[in-house]
């Protein structure tokens, strides 16, 4: 068995690569681990429309009985999101779950590593994962900041996960030497909050100069990726100090949980959406969506320099 055995392209997907067409890449672990059914489900296909509507081709990524699948079906959309027993994968799960012949839905990491092999520059997702609060004792630091490191692919965002510390990341991605750039913006967003108090190096105001950086960075053989950080539109964000108390109440009743690992992230989501009444899940699905047409936008322009 060799690596083309293990990597499944959908028919979409695989038409689009001969023809040379942009591609965006799709994590699933918003699909299976990031939001309840049926909207899961709606958001995905909704995701994968507006892809498709500016111009570019979704590729949804998910392992799926011990294939790398590079865009999925609608009865595999299906599969990810009602079933209960779905591995959440990240770099150090891929090989377990392929081996065993599991089901996965991909993290950032992951789907960096997937969208990777395929060949796929920009990669779309909500927020990405980063340093967790507590870090002095817990030394929680999410794979994806590993994974930006040393995966050469844009991942649009609309920036960490706001149950984060987000200082703290932006430190570590700096060390690290990825860049992370405002789209629009001169400070770094915080998920549910169009923007927060921290100030980013570098901002970008189209998606042609965008574009730029990573055909040079990939001319000068770098092996990092970009972070895009996109702020949710303002008309559908939650405010700092109401989003924050949900935050410390959802951190307070992890701890009381015993929850750790990589079952925090999915326990915190969740529990923030009951604490706001559903609103941050609202929030969470406008921001994908905006994300999905920057993604796009980017896809085409760096498609353009490529040819």
């Amino acid at each position: 068995m060799n690596l083309e055995n293990i990597i499944v392209y959908s028919k979409e997907v695989q038409e689009a690569k001969e023809k040379n067409l942009p591609i965006v890449a799709l994590e699933s672990t918003i699909i299976s681990h990031g939001m309840p059914y049926p909207q899961n489900v709606k958001m995905a296909k909704a995701t994968e429309s507006i892809i498709r509507e500016n111009g570019a081709v979704p590729a949804t990524i998910a392992i799926i009985h011990g294939k790398i699948k590079i865009g999925l079906e609608e009865e595999d959309l299906e599969l990810l999101a009602t079933a209960k027993d779905v591995k959440k994968v990240s770099r150090r799960d891929m090989a377990e779950v392929l081996a065993k012949n599991q089901i996965g839905a991909t993290t950032v990491a992951a789907t960096m590593i997937a969208a990777k092999l395929a060949g796929i520059k920009v990669f779309v997702t909500g927020g990405i994962g980063g340093v967790h609060r507590g870090f002095e004792e817990t030394m929680d630091v999410s794979a994806d900041l590993e994974e930006l490191a040393q995966s050469p692919v844009a991942v649009v965002c609309a920036g960490a996960k706001a149950i984060l510390d987000i200082p703290r990341t932006l430190e570590y991605l700096e060390t690290k030497g990825v860049p992370v750039i405002g789209y629009q913006t001169d400070y770094m967003p915080a998920f549910y909050s169009a923007q927060s108090e921290y100030k980013l190096v570098s901002r970008d105001d189209n998606v042609e100069d965008l574009a730029k950086r990573i055909y040079y960075s990939d001319l000068l053989g770098l092996k990092a990726g970009f972070v895009v950080a996109n702020p949710v539109p303002k008309e559908h964000e939650i405010p700092h100090e109401e989003i924050d108390k949900i935050i410390n109440q959802a951190l307070i009743e992890e701890k009381e949980a015993g929850i750790k690992g990589k079952d925090s992230t999915p326990f915190l989501l969740a529990k923030i959406v009951e604490l706001s009444g559903g609103k941050s899940l609202e929030t969470n699905i406008e921001l994908v969506y905006n994300n999905a047409r920057l993604g796009s936008q980017l896809a085409l322009a760096y498609n353009k320099l490529t040819k």
